[in-house]
């Protein structure tokens, strides 16, 4: 479900709600034609949330089992209404709140958020400045992501526009491709876009179309990321020389109509901030941290979402709460532990016992330290298969670690929100790594030789 989609959602949960406070009134002041029309509208309202959710989500939603046992109280607290039946205002309005926070817990909890995200290619050759991000959005179970190479044209002197190109077929075979035809942009609304195309209609050799501009992609997004489709030589801030030949690069209109523009390192991020505080001839502390706040030196660029997830907004699980708190109530230092499908296949039992060690060392001082371990989501899936027996061995290990109940073993699909909440990264080489760079928190790589 897209987070807008949730949102009207949580919305309607939320005017139901508020109509079960009118109906204990109108009980108790006996105006029954009044709470029976509303209990009619609380019971539509379930209805059209549950089939919207299975519209959205399929079948078997346990939200929808919920909203089912919240419209039966509706109804039959109706159905006592209309026989004239005594009712208690107080008890009738505590049990249709009851059986609504179930449901608002559920589908707060159980119904992800999806998140679409859109990358436009234009030059197949350019596409590997898109494809770590794509990868790590189309691996994402809550991410839908799509690649929609969009044409281009030859420009004659004059600017016009001469022969078109389209390369969608030139992709590898691994990435599905949309055409830029049958995606409607103003009805979807993507929550964000990707694009490598920095020029708009300042390019003299080739154009994409005036629509696949930036300044006209902002209007269909809440986020415009531009990555680069060229690496750039490194230099310091300070060697104004070198940054001559390159401030064109700086200043071009994907730079100035993106929410985020990633650039290869920070070095490079302080030579577009130099750059850009010259070309708008602004030098303030605000311009400073609006291009700061902009520009990412991330190399690997990863999705953005990792940077908008903040620590204090996360929903955390109260069996995780139990192992980070101290008897104080102050938190313990949270390290994640990132474990890789590689790492345990190349190194099989000696990665096994590496594994151990690091247990043993984070359980003497879990008074003072919480490991969250997150292993790689595919690694059943992968060893099973390959290697049935490692299999076997490293299953025993996840279950005592998990028995044991001193630290945090973390199988979800968010990601994001480990990053957020520990204070280091340690464990093996994975993309997790550069994602987990962008905080500036430290990271430390595991090395399978030292035990």
């Amino acid at each position: 479900m897209r987070k807008a989609q949730k949102q009207q959602t949580e919305e309607l949960i939320k005017q139901i709600e508020e109509a079960h406070e009118q109906i204990k009134n109108d009980i108790t002041n006996g105006n029954v034609q009044y709470a029976m029309e509303l209990l009619e509208d609380c019971q539509n309202g379930g209805i059209t949330i549950g089939t919207f959710i299975e519209e959205t989500e399929g079948e078997g939603s346990p939200t929808v089992a919920l909203l089912e046992d919240y419209c039966e109280v509706t109804y039959q607290i109706h159905q006592d209404l209309a026989e004239n039946k005594e009712i208690n205002a107080n008890k009738a309005y505590k049990l249709l709140r009851q059986k609504l926070i179930k449901v608002e817990n559920s589908f707060r909890n159980d119904i992800a958020v999806r998140t679409e995200v859109v990358f436009l290619p234009y030059k197949a050759s350019m596409w590997d400045s898109l494809e770590s991000v794509w990868k790590a959005a189309d691996e994402d179970p809550n991410c839908d992501a799509y690649v929609i190479p969009i044409s281009y044209y030859d420009k004659n002197p004059d600017g016009s526009f001469r022969k078109m190109h389209y390369e969608g077929e030139q992709y590898p075979g691994y990435v599905p491709i949309t055409n830029y035809k049958e995606y409607d942009f103003e009805q979807r609304k993507p929550d964000a876009i990707y694009i490598h195309n920095p020029y708009d209609d300042l390019n003299l050799v080739t154009s994409v179309p005036p629509f696949f501009f930036s300044e006209n992609l902002k209007k269909y997004t809440e986020k415009l990321v531009y990555i680069p489709y060229f690496i750039l030589s490194e230099c310091k801030p300070d060697e104004d020389k070198r940054i001559e030949g390159m401030k064109h690069f700086c200043t071009t209109p994907a730079v100035f109509h993106a929410d985020k523009v990633i650039v290869q390192s920070e070095d490079m991020k302080q030579i577009y901030i130099k750059v850009l505080m010259e070309a708008t001839n602004d030098h303030s502390e605000a311009a400073k941290k609006y291009w700061n706040d902009k520009i990412l030196g991330l190399g690997s660029p990863k999705l953005d979402k990792v940077l908008d997830t903040k620590k204090e907004d996360l929903e955390i699980p109260q069996e995780w709460l139990r192992i980070i708190e101290k008897p104080d109530g102050s938190w313990k230092k949270i390290i994640f532990y990132n474990t890789s499908v590689g790492a345990l296949l190349q190194h099989n039992e000696k990665m096994l016992e590496k594994m151990r060690y690091v247990f043993a060392v984070f359980k003497e001082s879990q008074d003072n330290v919480a490991l969250l371990w997150r292993p790689h989501p595919l690694i059943k899936a992968t060893v099973e298969s390959m290697r049935p027996q490692l299999w076997l061995e490293y299953d025993r290990l996840v279950r005592e670690y998990r028995d044991e109940e001193w630290g945090i073993y973390d199988d979800s699909s968010d990601v994001d929100r480990a990053i957020a909440l520990s204070d280091a990264y340690y464990g093996d080489g994975s993309s997790v790594v550069q994602m987990y760079r962008q905080t500036g928190k430290p990271v430390m790589m595991q090395n399978v030789d030292v035990v």
